[in-house]
């Protein structure tokens, strides 16, 4: 059955089996799936959300609200599925296969959510006007051979400069500036030596390392409100601060050539702009990502544009994952100027 599903999705299963032993119930449910990908915060569910006005905490609230905390006694072992959580993986399966794709991610594990016509995690979704049909439409024209996303995108968003990128990332430094970014507290140190390495003229691109949780994210945030602030060197005070969502980018791309147009689309945005940063969550997912028989992967397209200059990138990863593809790649380990993140101490923490 793994087969079937992406690794997100399976960590989704994970994350959902922690939210129901949190809970205090002994079965999974729609409602822990449906926390399972809030959860998660990445993937093109998330950018659904995003799309459609849903809001993530105020999702989280009413799910909890609704199901409430049975304060029974944790079950750490075998948590077994109801029978509308079986449902719903077989129907997610289903909605990929329909789609043209071979392997079930989030998304398809949304919109089979959406399909049920009971249960919390649909309740929940029908009091934010998401429906089955709509979400559907979108990830149809995902998959499309009449009019790729990329082209719809254009098509859509032609008075600006970077019409893919806005589409594939979120604009963090225009987050800050809304105030929809939380404040970053401490960090100060990390955040000043991520900026000093991005006005150097070489190897200016750097990668924040650490284990998850640590704060790597926060960190990129952190220098997307001094940005705002205007507190960082000078070179750094008109720069956008892009997080590309790759499992978007790769979503829906089938056909050869697909995922490839869609990355030199990103590529020749990121060149002809010299105000823009990108920031690549979970770096080594570049090696490998929309690799296919004769082909390029993700890496691959970045690295000229990386050697050359012409882009400038923040990675965060894991040091596991960092050994496991970055180090073993040369020509893409060249391009990164590794730093480590701690944890916190206590004192920062407090």
């Amino acid at each position: 059955m793994k087969e079937n599903f992406s690794k997100r999705v399976q960590a989704i299963m994970k994350y959902a089996k922690e939210e129901a032993i949190r809970l205090g119930h002994s079965y999974v449910g729609s409602e822990h799936l449906l926390l399972g990908i809030l959860r998660g915060k990445k993937g093109l569910s998330m950018k659904i959300l995003d799309i459609f006005d849903c809001n993530v905490d105020g999702i989280c609230a009413m799910v909890e609200d609704m199901i409430k905390a049975s304060g029974g006694t944790m079950t750490l072992g075998h948590l077994p599925l109801t029978r509308r959580a079986e449902r719903i993986l077989r129907n997610a399966y289903n909605e990929a296969t329909a789609l043209g794709v071979a392997v079930a991610d989030d998304e398809h594990l949304l919109l089979a959510i959406l399909r049920e016509s009971e249960g919390i995690a649909f309740e929940v979704m029908n009091a934010y006007n998401l429906d089955y049909e709509s979400v559907k439409e979108f990830l149809q024209k995902q998959t499309t051979e009449e009019e790729p996303v990329e082209h719809s995108v254009l098509r859509k968003s032609s008075k600006t400069k970077t019409p893919a990128l806005d589409h594939f990332s979120r604009d963090l430094t225009r987050l800050a500036r809304k105030g929809k970014l939380d404040p970053v507290i401490g960090r100060v140190n990390e955040i000043e030596r991520v900026a000093q390495i991005l006005t150097r003229r070489k190897k200016n691109n750097p990668v924040l390392i650490g284990e998850p949780g640590v704060g790597k994210t926060a960190i990129v945030e952190g220098l997307a409100h001094r940005i705002t602030e205007k507190s960082v060197p000078g070179l750094l005070h008109n720069k956008r601060i892009l997080s590309l969502d790759l499992a978007a980018i790769v979503a829906g791309t089938k056909y050869r050539g697909q995922f490839e147009e869609r990355m030199k689309t990103i590529m020749i945005e990121m060149e002809n702009t010299d105000n823009l940063i990108l920031f690549i969550d979970e770096l080594h997912t570049l090696v490998g990502a929309g690799g296919a028989t004769g082909s390029l992967d993700a890496s691959n397209i970045f690295k000229p544009a990386l050697a050359r200059g012409d882009i400038h990138c923040i990675g965060a990863t894991t040091m596991d994952e960092y050994r496991k593809h970055i180090e073993k790649d040369g020509a893409l380990e060249r391009r990164f100027q590794k730093i480590l993140i701690n944890p916190p101490t206590t004192e920062e923490s407090v």
